[in-house]
């Protein structure tokens, strides 16, 4: 059998699950699968009996499980984020089959903590949620009937994390990216900065909505997978074009 890698910089991400007996799944099909660490947004009902009957072996992950109350919150210090969804998205995210896009999370997880996203169990991930994604996961199934309970779905994206993890891809060596990719706390705090100047240069958007112009911006960088430096560039052109705009004081 092939000894996996390290899969301790990937976290699992469930937002708001309703059902204890889910979270308990996913905590045996992680621990299965050499996954240990569980984030929580806002589940309906932890800890709870169930969920420790549910995780079977795997109890020690759940008393480890972090509960946060936003996204946000939950991959503020991730470089990486990929998020599933089983319905069509805007063309402008990068969507990749689930065994693609577990070679690249575990890719980047080599030099960055990263995030794998799960919905609840009804609704599934809203826009603003999967706003903070650098992809989209799709998991190929019957078109009859492509509903996957959650459990069932964190067990397919830990298998192939698992598989790729003992046979990690070559497309991205480690010498091509030598600096950290950028959190997502940094990435928050460029988006803030790059709203305020375009508020102080008058850039809006044009179009009928008038809404969607940011949410654009959002996905067009989420997709770049920016490193904390080229964060620190950008961020250092908006602080010049800040300055331009100030006047001068008195000479």
């Amino acid at each position: 059998m092939i000894q996996p890698m390290s899969l301790a910089a990937i976290r699992i991400v469930l937002v708001e699950p309703s059902h204890p007996g889910n979270i308990g799944a996913v905590a045996r099909a992680m621990k299965n699968m050499a996954l240990s660490e569980l984030v929580l947004v806002r589940p309906k009902a932890f800890p709870h009996p169930e969920a420790m009957a549910r995780a079977s072996g795997a109890v020690d992950l759940l008393a480890r499980a972090r509960v946060v109350e936003s996204v946000v919150d939950a991959v503020a210090d991730c470089g990486f984020v990929a998020a599933t969804t089983s319905r069509p998205r805007d063309t402008n995210f990068r969507a990749l089959d689930l065994h693609e896009a577990a070679v690249n999370i575990f890719a980047s997880s080599e030099l960055t903590p990263a995030a794998v996203l799960f919905g609840a169990e009804r609704t599934g991930l809203t826009n603003e949620e999967l706003a903070l994604a650098h992809l989209l996961i799709r998991i190929p199934a019957n078109p009859e009937y492509p509903s996957l309970n959650l459990g069932m779905a964190v067990q397919l994206a830990c298998y192939e994390l698992f598989r790729a993890a003992g046979s990690p891809a070559d497309e991205r060596p480690l010498s091509e990216l030598p600096v950290p990719l950028a959190t997502g706390a940094d990435m928050e705090r460029f988006y803030v900065h790059l709203s305020q100047v375009m508020d102080e240069v008058d850039f809006k958007d044009r179009t009928a909505g008038g809404t969607h112009l940011m949410t654009r911006v959002r996905r067009l960088f989420q997709r770049c997978e920016m490193d904390q430096n080229e964060v620190n560039i950008l961020r250092g052109f908006l602080t010049s074009v800040q300055s331009k705009r100030r006047p001068a004081g008195p000479r």
